[in-house]
């Protein structure tokens, strides 16, 4: 079977990382897919691919990229975020905070896992602790939208109006075309006129 070389296989790696972030998964994962049939070994191919099926919506073939990326790497705090990801996507709370937490002891101070850990922690009932690690992972990015809308629906949820209007408020100043933000202010200012 061919290889390719130390430098082919970093640079596969990159372009899959740019193609990603310019949204172009189907590209990236193609790039990715290639490097597999040489190196089916090769963890940070396979924590890639996880991570542009997940952004494809694609959860079964991330969960699985992610686990096999485990096999060969207990400690890869990717794979383990993505699988708390995809847990906390099916309301499977108890799986969510057992992968997260992990992922967050392998990789600590990670805004993107303390925020899906934090909303994970706090559906789950855990409210107190669910919006301390909402808002450490704010603390570290602070002009995150989605960790300042799932920050205000918790404050939403909890009944306080104005933290909740505020982070929205933020929110929305950052990403004034999400939808979902939109939507979860609406929903703060009939809830705000409902208790008033």
């Amino acid at each position: 079977m061919a290889s390719f070389s130390s430098d082919t296989i970093e640079q596969m790696l990159t372009q899959a990382e740019e193609l990603k972030f310019q949204g172009k998964y189907e590209e990236a994962l193609r790039i990715l897919e290639q490097l597999l049939i040489v190196d089916p070994d090769n963890v940070t191919a396979l924590e890639e691919v996880a991570d542009n099926e997940l952004s494809l919506g694609s959860y079964e073939r991330a969960e699985r990229a992610a686990k096999q990326a485990l096999a060969f790497d207990k400690n890869s705090y990717t794979a383990h975020y993505i699988l708390g990801f995809i847990a906390s996507h099916f309301e499977k709370w108890k799986e969510s905070i057992a992968a997260l937490k992990i992922a967050n002891t392998l990789e600590q101070n990670n805004p993107e896992i303390l925020r899906c850990l934090g909303w994970s922690l706090f559906s789950s009932g855990s409210t107190l602790e669910g919006m301390a690690t909402l808002e450490r992972s704010l603390n570290l990015e602070e002009g995150n939208p989605l960790t300042l809308c799932d920050l205000g629906v918790a404050y939403l949820k909890t009944k306080n109006f104005a933290k909740s209007k505020a982070l929205l408020g933020r929110a929305l100043d950052l990403d004034p075309s999400n939808p979902r933000v939109q939507e979860c202010l609406a929903m703060v200012k009939r809830l705000e006129k409902l208790a008033g």
